[in-house]
């Protein structure tokens, strides 16, 4: 584990509570599960899992989701940093600043760790035995927000540069967003949410969300089509049902299945070989 900030981080003040499992008895399960929902983060840190499968030099950066107010550690952070390392991808959860830390530009604390991040996984990578260049982002719900936030918004650090990692590239080599908010705004009739604006540099990426989200899919299909006229590459797949918040843990629902899809798309765009498996 390592702290993403040498010193404290930038515009933070000191937090008077300590990180805490959010959950409750009456918090609802995933899969018949409890998950951990992590709050008051004010030291991130990003934590390397190493590959339990042969080693293909790719790696993603994992931000778990929670409304930018608590991290859903695990559903969204080590269960997937888990399949992962099964699939031969190198894997850094970041736990990054809640709450009230997004979405950018409310807060650019979320953002900044994130750019942060992006840079010190790149400075290490020789000695974590990554290619730099196959380096990408996972994210859930406002996770996935700030992997579409950090894909538009790689090419000027949200902070003063502190070291060698802040002169390396934070733009991620592709991003994978599953079940995002904050792309449309549901009070503009879903209009898109003009802080993320799709270039001709952003990297691919692949979109899944179900029609019943209660985040709304338009967030998913918005962003596709901001991809699409930006001519980025991008694989949008919407799923009848599946609600929000399920993370990788399958249920009788097909989209739960969205993890073979993403290793697929991997080999297609050729950030993983032909077959890890």
């Amino acid at each position: 584990m390592l702290a993403v900030w040498p010193h404290a981080a930038p515009g933070a003040t000191p937090s008077p509570a300590s990180e805490v499992d959010t959950t409750t008895p009456k918090d609802n399960l995933i899969a018949g599960k409890p998950l951990i929902r992590l709050g008051n983060v004010s030291a991130p840190t990003i934590t390397l899992y190493a590959t339990t499968a042969k080693n293909t030099g790719a790696a993603i950066v994992v931000f778990p989701g929670g409304s930018y107010r608590i991290l859903a550690i695990d559903l969204e952070g080590t269960e997937v940093c888990d399949w992962l390392t099964s699939a031969g991808v190198t894997c850094i959860l970041l736990k990054y600043r809640v709450p009230d830390s997004g979405p950018y530009p409310k807060s650019s604390a979320a953002l900044q760790d994130a750019q942060r991040a992006l840079g010190i996984v790149r400075e290490h990578a020789a000695e974590w035995h990554i290619d730099p260049h196959r380096l990408g982002v996972l994210g859930f719900s406002a996770g996935a927000h700030l992997a579409a936030a950090l894909s538009t918004h790689y090419d000027q650090r949200l902070y003063d540069p502190i070291d060698a990692a802040d002169k390396l590239s934070c733009r991620p080599d592709f991003a994978v967003i599953v079940y995002p908010g904050y792309l449309a705004l549901a009070e503009q009739n879903f209009a898109p949410n003009s802080e993320i604006h799709p270039t001709e540099q952003t990297p691919p990426s692949f979109i899944v969300q179900a029609e019943d989200d209660p985040v709304h899919v338009e967030n998913s299909t918005v962003y596709f089509l901001a991809l699409k006229n930006a001519k980025v590459p991008a694989e949008l797949h919407r799923y009848a049902q599946g609600g929000h918040g399920y993370g990788l843990r399958r249920t009788a629902q097909p989209v739960t299945a969205w993890p073979q899809l993403v290793e697929t798309w991997l080999r297609t765009i050729q950030i993983l070989p032909p077959s890890t498996r």
